[in-house]
């Protein structure tokens, strides 16, 4: 304590501190397949600067990386792929949809191309437009943020899912 008697500590959950840490430190895998990922490139640019939310240690390995930018068309031959990459990333792992293509489908409501990426992986966050804008994913960022600090994300909740039985059965 201080001569004055102003606490010298800070007292916190240690919940609040790690989500504090995930939420100023995400790492993208970027996953563009088409013209969504042009404007994903744009968001990484010095005219945009993602780097200011604390995403900017781009990661091409599932491994290194929590967060997956699926941006563009996702074809029936490329689901399955997609699927394994998003397995491979670690726990606690974020899903951001860029663009219609990866939201819906886009304009190509044909077999060969998925509906939505939603019915392969889990989806945090989805960015609306055809190209969006990388105000939109710059937006959608700071979005799963708030999300990841409220423990809103459907990472976090299956991880007070399980920590919930393991706590019933026990």
């Amino acid at each position: 304590m201080a001569k004055d008697g102003a606490a010298g500590f800070l007292t916190t959950r240690l919940e609040a501190v790690v989500d504090w840490g995930r939420k100023n430190s995400l790492w993208p895998l970027p996953y563009g397949t088409s013209c969504c990922g042009i404007e994903m490139m744009a968001t990484l640019c010095s005219d945009y600067d993602l780097a200011r939310f604390g995403a900017e240690a781009v990661r091409f390995s599932p491994r290194q990386a929590d967060m997956i930018i699926v941006a563009g068309i996702i074809n029936a031959k490329m689901a399955p792929v997609l699927k394994t990459i998003y397995d491979q990333v670690s726990d606690p792992k974020w899903v951001v949809s860029m663009g219609a293509c990866a939201s819906s489908g886009g304009i190509f409501n044909v077999y060969s191309v998925t509906q939505g990426i939603d019915t392969i992986i889990p989806v945090d966050v989805y960015v609306p437009g055809c190209p969006p804008s990388p105000e939109g994913l710059i937006n959608a960022v700071m979005r799963l943020q708030d999300m990841i600090a409220k423990g809103a994300t459907r990472a976090q909740m299956r991880e007070r899912g399980s920590i919930e039985q393991q706590s019933q059965l026990a």
